[in-house]
């Protein structure tokens, strides 16, 4: 029997002008924006709506604005009718996912996604950690590069079999691309973001959540959802806990995790939210399953369509 996963996106999928379209033709999606706005005391549909880009970028906004419309998009499609039997989040996603899944509550989960992003943001001075992108190798071929450089140098985002996103320190990151460059590469691309996410370099931020988390309600999950640090089926609260505290420094395990929700019989994704990273990434992993994005009306209605 046919399964449905909802899949939710991580930091980079976020862009100017994201949700306003939604916002304008859902009363229901535009509630969520006005909520979190009000539960943040922050400009959110302005930094979404308008930017600039560079607002947008900052990890304490780019968190809460990505989880925001993740989960307007959730309720939405759920009050249509399509609940999902699985769902999974990449890294932020997670906890867009959590939400979905019924262990979280969305006000206390923004809050929770605000404060992560801000911990994440302050755990190392800006422009000391990186991230880049390896296209076209091996794992064992790029981890054996990174246990070779000096600092820093951890496997962060396992993407497809063909991308693996690197973390670290900045020098240590750079030579790891000049080698991997030499290694044969395809392509290798330092990310645009504001820190080394997903490597031991985020333990500071690690003390932060936390503390954080022990004052928010997890419960038991309704819909079992795929863990980012484990890439095994979870719904019990303590577990959940875990794996967000080791999801700061831990790889993000997300060919694992599809390939899960496949095995588990699931062969239609909705990428619920921002932009249509993770449908690309998902063609890479296994062209045989159906993804739909939700970004935009046209997209919102094909998806109701099809599967509702």
């Amino acid at each position: 029997m046919s399964k449905i996963g909802f899949i939710f996106p991580g930091q980079g999928a976020q862009e100017v002008g994201m949700g306003q379209e939604l916002y304008n033709e859902y009363p229901e999606i535009a509630d969520f924006f006005d909520r979190s706005e009000k539960i943040l005391n922050l400009d959110l549909k302005r930094i979404c709506f308008e930017g600039p880009e560079f607002d947008l970028n900052l990890t304490e906004n780019t968190q809460p604005a990505l989880f925001t419309m993740s989960a307007a998009i959730d309720s939405y499609l759920k009050n249509q009718g399509i609940i999902p039997d699985l769902v999974a989040g990449h890294s932020l996603g997670e906890y867009s996912a959590l939400t979905s899944a019924g262990a979280i509550d969305f006000e206390e989960n923004l809050k929770l996604v605000r404060q992560r992003g801000q911990a994440m943001e302050e755990a190392l001075p800006a422009g000391l950690g990186t991230m880049a992108a390896i296209i076209g190798l091996d794992i064992d071929t790029i981890e054996d590069i990174c246990s070779k450089v000096v600092g820093v140098c951890e496997i962060a985002n396992i993407n497809t079999p063909n991308q693996i996103v690197i973390s670290g320190e900045k020098e240590a990151i750079a030579t790891a691309m000049d080698r991997l460059n030499n290694a044969g590469a395809k392509k290798v691309v330092e990310l645009s973001v504001s820190g080394p996410f997903h490597s031991s370099l985020m333990e500071p931020a690690v003390t932060r959540l936390k503390s954080v988390i022990k004052n928010v309600e997890i419960k038991d999950a309704d819909i079992p959802i795929i863990s980012n640090a484990t890439a095994e089926k979870i719904i019990e609260n303590n577990k959940i806990e875990e794996n967000l505290v080791a999801q700061l420094t831990s790889s993000v395990r997300w060919v694992e995790s599809i390939n899960l929700m496949i095995e588990e019989g699931v062969d239609t994704f909705v990428e619920v939210g921002s932009g249509r990273v993770l449908k690309g990434l998902l063609r890479r992993i296994d062209r045989s399953v159906d993804c739909y994005s939700t970004r935009n009306v046209k997209d919102l209605k094909k998806v109701i369509g099809d599967l509702s």
